[in-house]
């Protein structure tokens, strides 16, 4: 049987995990006072696959690309299974453009590019539909948890 003092430690880190789990959280964003969790692809490995072969996504749930340069971005539906709203934003994180409604492609490589309509550094993936039901339009800014490492 493990002491009382060891069982007391045991205790003690368990509760501070925890602690920390809680305050800190997932990462996230917010668009127009929505928030969204997000999972963040921010090496080519990552961006590359994205939303890839994913059956659903939560309604607050997001995947934010995290670009290396801010440029002209474009990014395709290959292998991806739901219809989605590309959202285009700099690096003041304001909305440069987005692509709503993008279907899903089944087509490999012969599918085509949704290009943004100018620079940008950071692109939201969201569910199709949602740009519009909250009313976001180019100038919005999104917000970052403190977490996120933002570039400039």
């Amino acid at each position: 049987m493990p002491s009382p003092r060891l069982l007391s430690a045991a205790l003690f880190t368990t509760i501070a995990l925890s602690a920390c789990t809680s305050v800190g959280g997932s990462p996230w964003v917010e668009l127009k006072g929505k928030r969204f969790n997000i999972e963040i692809a921010d090496d080519d490995a990552e961006r590359a696959r994205g939303l890839m072969f994913r059956e659903s996504m939560e309604d607050d749930h997001a995947m934010l690309f995290i670009h290396d340069t801010e440029e002209p971005q474009a990014y395709w539906m290959k292998n991806t299974k739901i219809p989605l709203d590309i959202l285009y934003f700099d690096h003041q994180r304001k909305l440069v453009s987005a692509q709503q409604g993008v279907p899903p492609c089944s087509a490999g490589d012969s599918c085509p590019p949704y290009p943004s309509e100018g620079s940008a550094l950071y692109v939201l993936e969201l569910n199709a539909g949602t740009m519009n039901s909250l009313g976001a339009k180019v100038g919005d800014e999104l917000k970052f948890s403190p977490d996120i490492a933002t570039k400039k």
